[in-house]
């Protein structure tokens, strides 16, 4: 753990992690590095320069990268991780996390989630606002899990998966890499091919 922590993406995502990184009070100070130079502050926090910047930091400061799209997000954390740098991982502290629950480097779990008992988390995970995970879950890397949405025990999402705002999937049930499932779906029975799902129950659209 190094005193400071520098941020990846200063934009809507990249202010609620630096307000999850202010709560948890374990760096000095907190920056943020952005490719759009009309950035200059976000959260009162300064924005020091571009992604690229990120490797003059390498000895002196811990990263995070906040950018929502999971493709992208991979990109810049792999790259990170391939030339040393200290990526972290950040826990609101309202979160709930359950015992035996395992989560990755890059990954964030926001304000209200809760992830019970034997849970596996990659890495570059987003588990967003008021979520939850039951037991058992097998969630894998660079997965988003939308605001709201409610995961049964058992439930094995692929790398590189969206679920959306207010999405379920029921208990047992496996969803492969690469789906989106859109907002308030619902999920009774594995999802074997990547694509857009939507509905009640879901119904494959792309």
């Amino acid at each position: 753990m190094k005193d400071k922590l520098i941020i990846i993406g200063a934009s809507g995502h990249g202010k609620v992690i630096a307000d999850i990184a202010i709560k948890m009070s374990k760096w000095q100070s907190i920056a943020f590095l952005d490719d759009d130079e009309s950035i200059k502050i976000s959260m009162g926090l300064e924005v020091i320069g571009k992604t690229t910047d990120a490797f003059t930091y390498k000895e002196g400061a811990d990263f995070f990268v906040a950018i929502g799209n999971n493709a992208v997000r991979e990109k810049v954390q792999e790259k990170l991780i391939e030339e040393g740098l200290n990526v972290v991982s950040l826990i609101h502290p309202s979160a709930i996390i359950g015992t035996d629950v395992e989560i990755g480097i890059g990954t964030v779990v926001m304000a209200g989630t809760v992830i019970n008992s034997s849970t596996r988390i990659g890495k570059g995970c987003i588990i967003n606002t008021s979520s939850s995970l039951d037991h058992d879950n097998v969630i894998e890397n660079y997965i988003h899990i939308s605001p709201g949405a409610n995961l049964a025990g058992k439930v094995k999402v692929g790398k590189g998966s969206w679920l959306g705002i207010g999405s379920i999937v029921s208990n047992n049930v496996n969803i492969c890499s690469g789906c989106k499932v859109g907002a308030g779906a619902v999920v009774v029975k594995d999802i074997t091919e990547p694509g857009t799902y939507v509905g009640v129950p879901v119904r494959k659209i792309d």
